[in-house]
């Protein structure tokens, strides 16, 4: 009977949604391997392939599982997170300047990407048990901490992005647990205040990604070359792309980072602007399935643990897509389903099944509890 119930309540839509957009993923990161200059990419998509089936068989494991149970856990699955975040500044290996893995020989194991599931559990367990008594300022005081914590490790790597997904949750869930407004719009104050004081401490390059938004063409060969190159990408895609084998930016190795942080814009000039607004109406499909599983969880708990995820990946996708075209700063951040990388891959998967154990328990009479 149970697991009758379960199948019944199951959101298809949602899986279907996330599917879709990780086996477009898939074909992006194989098709960037159609040129002379590279044959890394078959091995990608390979590693891709291997990560989303183990990361398929998570979600449903966590699907099954019962997201209440999930708030006994979080002192300990918060406590691993940190260990976790100081240990790879201890043992992680560094690329490009940041140091954000741990290698444990047949896998990266990315920390910070795992810190934002951990985090929107810990946080939902703490708003949802204080939600008549959150006007209160030590309540916001103590959700500060506990996100502020995480985000100091992770800005020592340093991962501004993951830094500010991290800011970005604490924040939406902050204002669906309904802390005062007069409480945000003070911090907000002092967040502009330090703005000034805050620079001057970033890393050069992050200092040169802000000047590279503010004018990208000001130095197209240096700072402003990935925005360039992203942009052209995209452009040159037109309505209907140049196909999965060709691309100049792609295929002639132009665009930098195409497997990860760039890989909308590789989307864009081999699929089009069709194939692009195919990806943001299939991720706007999957966030309103998901805000409907927010709506209607039978518990704060759940509520609150589904905002998170919402946050979550909206700030993704937008931060991405956004650099990609040149509306936003260049950061450090991958597209859901669809950036290579399994730890991105696996967290994001298993969120939506957390999403999927949400929506399956969402009426209490059906589960005798």
């Amino acid at each position: 009977m149970l697991k009758s119930r379960f199948w019944k309540n199951f959101d298809w839509i949602l899986l279907g949604l996330a599917l879709m957009l990780t086996i477009i993923g898939l074909i992006v990161i194989y098709s960037t391997s159609f040129k002379a200059a590279s044959l890394v990419a078959p091995v990608k998509a390979q590693n891709q392939i291997i990560f989303a089936v183990i990361s398929v068989i998570a979600l449903f494991a966590v699907a099954r599982s019962d997201y209440r149970g999930w708030s006994r856990f979080t002192p300990v699955l918060y406590v691993l997170m940190l260990l976790s975040l100081v240990a790879v500044l201890v043992l992680g290996k560094s690329a490009l300047g940041a140091t954000r893995w741990i290698n444990l020989g047949f896998f990266q194991f990315q920390p910070s990407e795992f810190a934002k599931l951990v985090v929107i559990l810990v946080l939902a367990k703490y708003f949802s048990a204080n939600y008549d008594f959150i006007d209160k300022p030590r309540h916001l005081i103590i959700s500060l901490i506990y996100v502020l914590i995480p985000m100091g490790l992770v800005l020592l790597q340093p991962d501004l992005g993951t830094a500010l997904v991290l800011a970005a949750i604490w924040l939406v869930m902050a204002i669906v647990a309904r802390i005062r407004w007069s409480y945000l719009g003070a911090m907000a104050v002092a967040g502009i205040l330090a703005i000034p004081l805050i620079i001057p401490h970033l890393k050069p390059y992050q200092r040169s990604r802000l000047a590279v938004f503010v004018n990208p063409t000001a130095d197209p060969l240096h700072t402003g070359y990935n925005v360039v190159q992203s942009t052209i990408a995209v452009g040159s895609g037109q309505l209907f792309g140049r196909g999965l084998d060709a691309g100049s930016q792609s295929q002639l190795n132009f665009l930098p980072s195409q497997p990860t942080d760039f890989i909308f814009a590789v989307l864009s000039e081999k699929l089009g602007f069709i194939g692009g607004m195919l990806v943001v109406v299939l991720f706007a499909a999957l966030l309103l399935r998901a805000v409907l599983i927010a709506a209607r969880a039978e518990d704060r708990f759940g509520m609150f643990v589904a905002a998170g995820i919402i946050t979550m990946l909206l700030f993704h996708v937008f931060i991405n897509i956004g650099m990609n075209v040149g509306l936003l700063p260049v950061t450090g951040i991958p597209l859901p389903f669809i950036s290579y990388g399994g730890t991105s891959l696996l967290v994001s998967l298993l969120a939506i099944g957390l999403l999927e154990s949400i929506a399956v328990r969402r009426k209490k009479i059906e589960f005798g509890t």
